[in-house]
């Protein structure tokens, strides 16, 4: 969604011109792999978050053009929806104190943008789907005002032909429809990037595809869409539908969704590239100036743009990426499973499991990926998404025995993932004093079984008990979501329910001198 896209002076019927350009710079990224043309890795990482914006009410605040110009940083920008918003995280070189590092940042970061928005009660919030956000406030007239967007919306519909239909089923079912595909805003996700050599791309996406189930299990933190209590992380089919420009008829005929797990391993970036454009017709057909074979020959790098923009219209949960920085190409692998939040402490320690278990994996002798089938791979991925924390998934069983069994995520992960996250992190020369904190709160969360999707949903059944009605206990737990999302503790120690009133003259924990996204390891 991020593309620079411009329309003007560009004719988006010509399609066919379009896909020549694309196998043209599917040719170049062919060669340049081929000719080792890549940067080396500095062991950068990226991290993005979205972000959501709510009043003090928990209600949706439809403000981020104006929010945006109060923050007045370039390190936070639009997203899809009016509520929306992302904040972007300098790439950091992953080693030392480095988780820290980012958690202080995103508090510091995080903290002033809270100030900023709270000056038209209009605060930050880091949830998968916001809960008291409603089939009303996902229409196109609260699209941010941004071209690419309502470029990309004419070009979905147009692609669609019908309205977009949302039909999930989990504890509850949820079935309507959109004209746009605005609906896709309610997801708020977390981005990880990687920046790999070519010859060890295929193995850390490989790895990254391997454990996203285990990510969803762990940090899942979408339990409500509209109202209705569906998946545990409810993200992944709400963004396969709400950007799903199949109608029926090709949906039987087994052409493959835009937003999609993948169907097999791969053994080079070049196969994600290429797939994108043999299975996905171009959503923007916009044409850069460039000849990248005639660049290419002249010594410099090509920027690829069309391959780029058009890699933006395919929604992996892995993503590939191509580059160009300071002349150089680089490839990078673009971890986008995880929802946002619940805290910085729980972001950092979801950055810390993911970087030291794909580390870990992609360096196993025995690689994961060649004793998982893939479909095992997908059907965990949705069983995570359906399940959370108490999800059991398929995976190969430890030693050399051989064969597969069916394990508790949290058993899977205590007895077996997260030691390897550890030696990841160890290799990755990360201090033993981050790696065991950010660790420990993963191991909690399973001790605990205990995440943000959990504690969403016992929150939410506590108020109805209670005696409020649907609305009202979405918007109680919306708000008691942001009060200890705001005190920064992580969220397998937030108490369930609502706190009685405090005594006269005391503020309690975490009370009035609490900031926002306030607390460290310490």
């Amino acid at each position: 969604m991020g593309e620079k896209v411009e329309a003007g002076g560009s004719d988006l019927s010509d399609r066919q011109k379009y896909r020549r350009k694309l196998q043209q710079c599917l040719r170049v990224l062919e060669r340049l792999l081929a000719e080792e043309r890549f940067d080396r890795p500095k062991n950068l990482m990226g991290l993005e978050i979205e972000l959501n914006l709510a009043g003090s009410d928990g209600m949706p605040r439809m403000m981020n053009t104006e929010v945006l110009k109060r923050i007045a940083s370039g390190d936070f920008q639009t997203e899809l929806g009016m509520f929306n918003m992302e904040v972007n995280v300098a790439p950091h070189r992953l080693g030392g104190r480095v988780l820290d590092q980012l958690a202080e940042e995103l508090r510091t970061g995080l903290g002033y943008a809270h100030r900023k928005a709270s000056e038209v009660d209009a605060g930050i919030v880091m949830i998968g789907i916001l809960p008291t956000l409603t089939q009303h406030d996902v229409v196109s007239a609260n699209l941010s005002d941004v071209e690419r967007y309502t470029l990309l919306n004419d070009q979905m519909v147009a692609a669609r032909g019908e309205d977009f239909t949302l039909d999930i089923e989990g504890v509850e079912r949820l079935t309507c429809t959109s004209a746009s595909i605005t609906p896709e805003a309610a997801c708020t996700s977390v981005q990880l990037h990687l920046q790999v050599t070519p010859d060890r791309f295929s193995d850390v996406w490989n790895a990254a595809q391997a454990v996203a189930s285990v990510q969803v299990a762990l940090g899942a933190n979408a339990p409500f869409l509209f109202g209705r209590e569906l998946w545990r992380e409810s993200r992944p089919p709400l963004f396969e539908q709400a950007t799903d420009t199949r109608p029926p008829e090709l949906k039987a005929q087994g052409v493959r969704p835009r937003t999609w797990f993948g169907e097999r391993w791969i053994s080079s970036a070049y196969d994600l590239f290429e797939e994108n454009l043999r299975y996905f017709p171009p959503l923007l057909p916009i044409c850069d100036d460039e000849d990248p074979m005639r660049v290419l020959d002249a010594g410099g790098m090509p920027d690829l743009q069309e391959l780029a923009l058009h890699n933006g219209t395919v929604y992996r949960w892995n993503r590939p990426v191509y580059e160009v920085a300071d002349g150089a190409p680089h490839l990078r692998v673009e971890n986008r499973v995880l929802p946002a939040g619940p805290t910085v402490t729980d972001v950092i320690a979801n950055v810390a499991f993911y970087y030291g278990l794909v580390r870990a994996l992609a360096e196993d002798a025995r690689p994961v990926w060649r004793r998982l089938p893939f479909e095992d791979a997908a059907r965990n991925f949705e069983e995570a998404c359906r399940h959370g924390i108490d999800a059991e998934l398929r995976w190969p069983r430890p030693g050399r025995t051989g064969g597969m069994t069916t394990v508790p995520a949290v058993k899977l992960v205590r007895d077996e993932l997260l030691p390897l996250a550890a030696a990841g992190l160890d290799a990755w020369q990360v201090a033993p004093v981050d790696r065991d904190f950010y660790l420990g709160v993963i191991e909690e969360r399973c001790k605990r079984r205990v995440n943000g999707a959990s504690w969403q949903v016992e929150t939410f059944h506590r108020a109805l008990e209670a005696g409020l009605e649907r609305d009202a206990a979405l918007a109680a737990t919306t708000r008691r979501y942001c009060e200890l999302m705001h005190r920064g503790e992580p969220v397998h120690t937030w108490p369930t329910g609502f706190p009685a009133p405090p005594e006269a003259g005391r503020s309690g924990p975490g009370g009035s001198d609490a900031g926002p996204f306030a607390t460290g390891t310490g």
